[in-house]
């Protein structure tokens, strides 16, 4: 999906104008996806752009750096006013937002330790990753042939720039065979996570997703999706999963920040179906929640023009 142009993005703590926005081609993260990132949105609701769980990303973005060795030069504060400061400056009712932290130009190889870490925030707007047609009637999945690294192989419960390559491959497999999306198993054959989302299933009533051991990524949305299921009396399990629970589950469904919840109406060519009671169900509270309908989960947004 092409990037629009805006007109400011955030580098190393200035507004500097888009085509500005430059790095050398020596940098070392271009060389070694040496880089950690996060994904946010900032919805519309009526009193402006909000960031949903805004300072939960930021926090999660220091911990896959923590991971990384990185030592990131600004505050956590000061990263949470930048992506405001860009949301009220390129004049947007909604937005996708991308921080980065990454090497800086001035040093080469395998060990990152020496190089100085910089970091940048953009936003543009971005409609529903996988179409306004999956949000609303669910996409169709194929399970990879490219399996989830293990945990010990690359840290799994990050957002580090390079993991995505095995994402990246899952996916282009799957659009290649012509689904809409991946699902990808971890080393001992069991479900994982999509190419860039967690899996949910429901069976007989419970909602269920694998835990963070199985190589996930601890999801933004999906912890949001588990706190609003709990509040509506549904039970929830985080539990490991096998292939065959994707194929003779009642209702599944991908979350994340750019995905949203989109529901899976089959998986390998397995009918699951139109989206269910549940799925709906959530899906109607989160979009409530998020563009701002809910004053319970009010503590959930960062609204941009009250800052």
């Amino acid at each position: 999906m092409p990037v629009p142009k805006m007109s400011k993005i955030w580098m190393d703590g200035e507004l500097v104008d888009w085509d500005d926005a430059t790095i050398h081609v020596l940098t070392p993260s271009l060389h070694y996806g040496w880089a950690v990132f996060e994904g946010m949105r900032a919805y519309a609701t009526d009193r402006g752009p909000a960031i949903f769980q805004h300072r939960a990303h930021v926090e999660r973005l220091y911990r896959s750096a923590q991971v990384l060795s990185m030592q990131i030069p600004y505050s956590p504060d000061e990263i949470l006013e930048g992506s405001r400061d860009l949301c009220r400056v390129n004049g947007q009712d909604s937005y996708y937002i991308r921080p980065l932290a990454y090497l800086g130009y001035g040093e080469m190889g395998l060990n990152p330790m020496p190089s100085q870490v910089r970091v940048m925030i953009a936003v543009w707007p971005w409609g529903a990753y996988l179409g306004e047609e999956g949000i609303k009637n669910g996409v169709r999945a194929k399970v990879s042939s490219w399996q989830r690294m293990g945990a010990n192989i690359i840290p799994t419960g990050t957002k580090a720039s390079g993991v995505y390559v095995n994402s990246s491959l899952a996916k282009m497999e799957a659009v290649k065979a012509g689904y809409d999306e991946a699902i990808m198993l971890n080393e001992h054959g069991r479900v994982a996570e999509g190419s860039g989302e967690n899996v949910f299933v429901v069976r007989d009533g419970v909602l269920v997703t694998p835990p963070t051991s199985e190589g996930v990524l601890p999801g933004i949305t999906r912890a949001a999706i588990l706190d609003l299921a709990r509040d509506r009396d549904i039970p929830v399990e985080q539990t490991p999963l096998l292939r065959q629970d994707l194929y003779t589950a009642d209702e599944a469904f991908f979350t994340g920040t750019a995905a949203e919840i989109v529901p899976i109406r089959s998986v390998d060519d397995r009918v699951i179906g139109p989206p269910g009671p549940i799925t709906k169900q959530l899906q109607d509270v989160f979009f409530s929640v998020v563009r701002g309908r809910e004053p319970k989960y009010d503590h959930m947004l960062d609204y941009v023009s009250q800052r």
